[in-house]
């Protein structure tokens, strides 16, 4: 059975085409804040707005601290044209006795439909079927939340129903589709 300290004492680094999925580190702060200050970006995730530097610094401080004790954590994801982080990706929760994952993702809104995510979502779908021997990949988002919706179906997953009030999010109750893709 894989276990999580197997992959996650030194996450490997990935790459695709246009980006590098890394391990983040202090210097990111500055591009985390550029887009997770924007309400556009947040408005379907579990996370609230960035007011400011500290609450990215936090952040990366909380993604630091997982990578030293060898849990979950996300991938940066950085643009190789312009060397900017522009977003996260991540196995939010991972059953390795069932051999099952969620990926969660955020990506800066200056590079929404450019196909990156779904770039993004593709390699950390195939690097969970091959190195972390899953069988079936999930992901969910709010129904409102089409562009999320459009990558998760783009990236092979198959949209296998509605969850009704699954979240409680900013004081509101949220229905949330679920895509999964199976090995």
């Amino acid at each position: 059975n894989m276990d999580i300290k197997a992959i996650y004492s030194d996450l490997p680094q990935l790459e695709t085409d246009r980006l590098i999925l890394r391990k983040l580190k202090k210097e990111d702060v500055s591009d985390i804040y550029e887009y997770g200050s924007n309400d556009q970006v947040s408005q379907y995730t579990t996370w609230p707005t960035h007011q400011t530097l500290a609450d990215s610094q936090a952040f990366v401080d909380f993604v630091l601290d997982r990578y030293q004790n060898q849990m979950l954590a996300p991938w940066g994801i950085e643009h190789k044209e312009t060397g900017k982080l522009i977003g996260t990706i991540d196995f939010v929760s991972w059953q390795p006795n069932h051999q099952t994952a969620e990926i969660g993702y955020a990506l800066s809104q200056a590079y929404w439909g450019k196909g990156l995510m779904t770039e993004a979502t593709k390699e950390v779908i195939r690097f969970g079927f091959q190195q972390m021997d899953l069988v079936r990949i999930q992901a969910k988002c709010l129904t409102k939340n089409i562009g999320s919706r459009r990558v998760m179906e783009k990236a092979g997953m198959t949209y296998e129903g509605t969850h009704q009030k699954v979240l409680k999010i900013k004081g509101q109750h949220w229905d949330v589709h679920v895509c999964a893709i199976v090995k």
